[in-house]
């Protein structure tokens, strides 16, 4: 990691998320960002995958809380009796092949999110750079596909779209990258069939929403993870809490609402984690990310533990997004 890439990353998210007015550089940069979005709009391409797409992602730069999205509604969807795979790029991840990733798969060649997915839901999960090719690839053996992010991929196909929202950053400072979080206007939020703030509260600008909540009590061992322990066996015991994720800030503040007392270490988003992160975290137990955990089990101390959360979703989101699933593969029967 570049001894740059941390302090950058927290000086932007400060103006994105604090600051009333971003620098100029990264407005005239914007506006050059902007220009590229403009190129891209209208040409999105509809392919003759056979087999509808689910695609799950968002808007701003960062994390949202999509991953845990995908695994859920992949375990809800198996349930229901659909045949599903899962298409990722695979971001962070060594080499740049078309991979089909299991639950044995190494994050480093996989990429963390895929290996995620992979182990906690059980169904193939396929990465790489051409997102549509790795789609294709599944489809003779399913009758549903998921992409985990891809909203801005103009060449994926998106009969359903998800677009997760933070409910705690919103939007941020409403600019679009750099400048601001955005990867695309604000403006084209009405595009997308669903949207979903995840956590309470309710984001300026953005209507009929569905909530999520991202919910874990049992701690597993990063080491061993058959070795668990309830969460609130930890209550008012001060860890070490480590995240690498893109909103490290709200892993933070589950643990205190669940009483930890926390010293905070913050790496950024995908961090490729070494022995010596954990050298001085060993005076006290240590509490992570699942996505931090997959990357750390041959490294973290005895003593260190991992919070698996579930993406709980209201019924309604659920029978509207069924209903339109079945209307969906009916029509493709038909043709």
């Amino acid at each position: 990691m570049s001894p740059l890439r941390k302090p950058l990353e927290k000086w932007l998210t400060g103006i994105w998320y604090d600051s009333a007015r971003p620098p100029l550089m990264l407005r005239l940069l914007e506006g050059l960002y902007r220009r590229w979005i403009s190129s891209r709009t209208g040409k999105e391409q509809r392919s003759d995958l056979s087999v509808p797409m689910i695609v799950v992602g968002n808007i701003t730069a960062g994390g949202t809380g999509k991953t845990p999205l995908v695994v859920s509604l992949a375990r809800w969807l198996s349930d229901e009796g659909f045949r599903l795979a899962v298409v990722s790029r695979g971001y962070g991840r060594q080499g740049r092949n078309q991979l089909r990733v299991d639950q044995n798969s190494s994050p480093s060649v996989a990429g963390d999110e895929a290996v995620l997915i992979a182990r906690q839901t059980g169904l193939p999960v396929m990465v790489g750079p051409d997102r549509l090719a790795a789609a294709q690839a599944l489809a003779p053996d399913v009758d549903l596909l998921i992409a985990d992010d891809g909203l801005q991929n103009t060449h994926l196909p998106k009969d359903i779209s998800l677009c997760v929202i933070d409910g705690a950053r919103g939007l941020g400072n409403g600019h679009l990258l750099p400048a601001g979080p955005l990867r695309e206007p604000a403006g084209g939020l009405s595009k997308f069939d669903y949207l979903i703030i995840n956590g309470a509260g309710q984001v300026p600008g953005v209507e009929h929403s569905y909530p999520m909540h991202l919910v874990g009590d049992e701690l597993c061992n990063v080491s061993q993870p058959t070795q668990r322990k309830p969460l609130a066996s930890l209550d008012g015991q001060v860890v070490h809490g480590v995240a690498g994720i893109g909103n490290p800030g709200r892993f933070f503040a589950q643990l205190r609402d669940a009483g930890l007392q926390l010293t905070e270490h913050a790496f950024p988003d995908h961090h490729r984690y070494q022995r010596g992160d954990f050298d001085e975290l060993r005076d006290l137990p240590i509490v992570m990310t699942e996505k931090d955990a997959v990357k750390c089990r041959e490294l973290a101390p005895d003593d260190a533990w991992y919070l698996p959360v579930n993406a709980h979703l209201p019924e309604d989101l659920r029978d509207n997004l069924l209903s339109r699933l079945e209307s969906l593969l009916s029509a493709d029967r038909n043709i």
